[in-house]
C-alpha cells in the first residue's frame, strides 16, 4: 500500500493515523492491566515482564506518570514497552487517556506531516537522480546496521562485565 496514492486531504489521513495509534496503545495499555492478573501465567508475558527493557520503562513511567507515556510517542521502541508499564502499574484510565490523546496526537502529526514529505521527497529524489538515491539509501542502511552492531556488541560486553562481577567471590 503506497501512501502516495492516497488522494486523501492530510486531515483524514492524521484521522486515520491517530485513530490507529489510539488503538494500538490503547490496547497494549489494556494487555499490560491484564498481564499483571491471569495473564502473568503465560511463559512469554512472564518472560517480557522480566526483560531489563521492561523494567527500565515501568521505572520511568513509576516516576514520571502520564508525562513519560505521552512523550514515548515521539521514540521507537520504547513507545510500546510505556503504553505496556502504564497498564501494568495500573496508571488511572483518565490519566492514561490524556497521556494517550496528547502523545498519540504527536505521533499522528509526525507521521502524517513529516512521514508523507519525506517519502514525497524521496519519491522527487529519485526521479531526478535515481542512482544517487538508491547509494545514498544503502549508505544509510549500512550506516544503521553498523551502529546496532556496534551497539549490540557494546550491551553484550557489559552484561559480560555485571555477570563476571556477580559470579565473584567475596573476599
Amino acid at each position: 500500500m503506497d501512501p502516495l496514492t492516497w488522494n486523501l486531504p492530510l486531515l483524514v489521513v492524521w484521522l486515520i493515523l491517530y485513530g490507529i495509534i489510539l488503538c494500538r496503545a490503547g490496547a497494549t495499555y489494556l494487555l499490560g492491566r491484564l498481564a499483571r492478573g491471569g495473564l502473568s501465567k503465560s511463559v512469554r508475558i512472564r518472560a517480557a515482564l522480566a526483560s531489563p527493557e521492561y523494567a527500565r520503562a515501568e521505572q520511568r513511567v513509576n516516576r514520571w506518570g502520564a508525562p513519560v507515556v505521552a512523550l514515548s510517542f515521539l521514540t521507537v521502541g520504547f513507545q510500546t514497552l510505556a503504553n505496556l508499564a502504564a497498564g501494568t502499574t495500573r496508571m488511572p484510565w483518565l490519566r492514561y487517556g490524556a497521556a494517550l490523546a496528547v502523545g498519540g496526537a504527536a505521533w499522528a502529526t509526525i507521521y502524517s506531516v513529516v512521514g508523507f514529505a519525506g517519502f514525497r521527497a524521496i519519491a522527487l529524489a529519485y526521479e531526478r537522480a535515481p542512482v544517487l538515491t538508491v547509494c545514498v539509501g544503502v549508505a544509510i542502511v549500512v550506516a544503521l546496521i553498523a551502529l546496532l552492531l556496534v551497539s549490540g556488541r557494546r550491551r553484550a560486553a557489559r552484561r559480560e562485565v555485571v555477570q563476571d562481577e556477580q559470579a565473584e567471590p567475596l573476599v
